[in-house]
């Protein structure tokens, strides 16, 4: 575990939390003195994690890439109730930031795979399946999946490790109803952002998201409404693919943070995973090419230019 910097002073609001990549601010009530408690001020900072470690050296811009393309899918999300206020933040955060409701937030990490690599790989390899899915025999590294999954894990502190969790455990830990919501929501999630990034020439492998629980708000069926929080279909939270390389079998050309996990575990680094030692920090060259990774997925997206 790498400490994370310290927080901005941001005049009328009040630090909460510092995570891996954001900073979490309550807005000051002028009548009590005191932070809100239904707002949250969501910083996205240039921090970069791997691993299970936030690492030393920050990649310029990418606060700003999160934020802006999570804004850019929340309005193409139909149907996927989002925490998003208002996009009205303090200068000193500007295009990095954003006011949100603040939620009940579900204990599960919602991962959701239409191909099959990483983690998924690993597991499917050891085991035929995936979360308990079981998947066709013959799989290799990047294989479209016969139908997406959905393939949660627990939601680790700082410094701890994600596990797999079964469907089964997800019930016991939320109930039935909203396991099979956030089953639902995250794979529609995952499906609707194939459908508009494969015309852009991007294929998103895997995913992950989070949800909250808004109790003031109903849902169709009469209960609390499931709210996707934090960021959508980011370079962090998706492994984003070129399509016009894609082909299983191989590691995959990709968009996303997986070019800082292969530095790390490359000899060039000259750290290991096993060692239980912080990694290195990142040399100038793979800070500037992971950063124009994350601008290309942002300008192929979006159509535009970074703000």
């Amino acid at each position: 575990m790498t400490v994370t910097s310290a927080p901005l002073e941001l005049p009328g609001y009040v630090h909460l939390y510092s995570g891996k990549v954001r900073d979490l601010y309550a807005p000051i009530d002028p009548a009590t003195g005191r932070g809100r408690t239904d707002q949250v001020l969501l910083v996205a900072s240039d921090r970069i994690s791997a691993y299970d470690y936030i690492l030393d050296t920050p990649i310029p811009d990418k606060g700003k890439v999160l934020t802006q393309l999570s804004l850019w899918w929340f309005d193409r999300l139909d149907g996927v109730a989002n925490h998003v206020l208002s996009t009205e933040v303090p200068d000193a955060v500007a295009g990095r930031a954003v006011l949100v409701d603040r939620l009940e937030m579900i204990p599960v990490e919602c991962i959701a795979r239409a191909y099959l690599t990483g983690g998924g790989l690993a597991e499917y390899r050891a085991t035929g399946s995936v979360s308990g899915v079981p998947l066709p025999a013959g799989l290799e590294d990047g294989s479209k999946l016969p139908t997406s999954i959905f393939t949660p894990t627990t939601k680790a502190g700082i410094g701890e490790h994600d596990e797999p969790m079964s469907i089964e455990q997800v019930q016991a830990l939320v109930g039935s109803q909203v396991a099979a919501r956030i089953d639902v929501l995250t794979r529609r999630i995952l499906a609707r952002g194939n459908e508009i990034a494969s015309k852009k020439g991007i294929l998103i492998a895997d995913t992950k998201v989070e949800f909250g629980i808004d109790r003031n708000r109903e849902d169709h069926t009469g209960g609390p409404l499931v709210v996707l929080a934090d960021e959508v279909l980011t370079p962090d939270s998706s492994r984003f693919w070129a399509a016009d390389s894609w082909s299983p079998g191989r590691t995959q050309p990709s968009f996303d943070k997986q070019f800082v996990r292969d530095w790390l575990t490359s000899p060039a680094s000259g750290w290991s995973r096993d060692s239980g030692e912080a990694p290195p920090p990142l040399p100038d060259d793979v800070v500037e090419q992971t950063r124009a990774r994350y601008i290309e997925a942002f300008e192929r997206l979006t159509g535009r230019g970074l703000s």
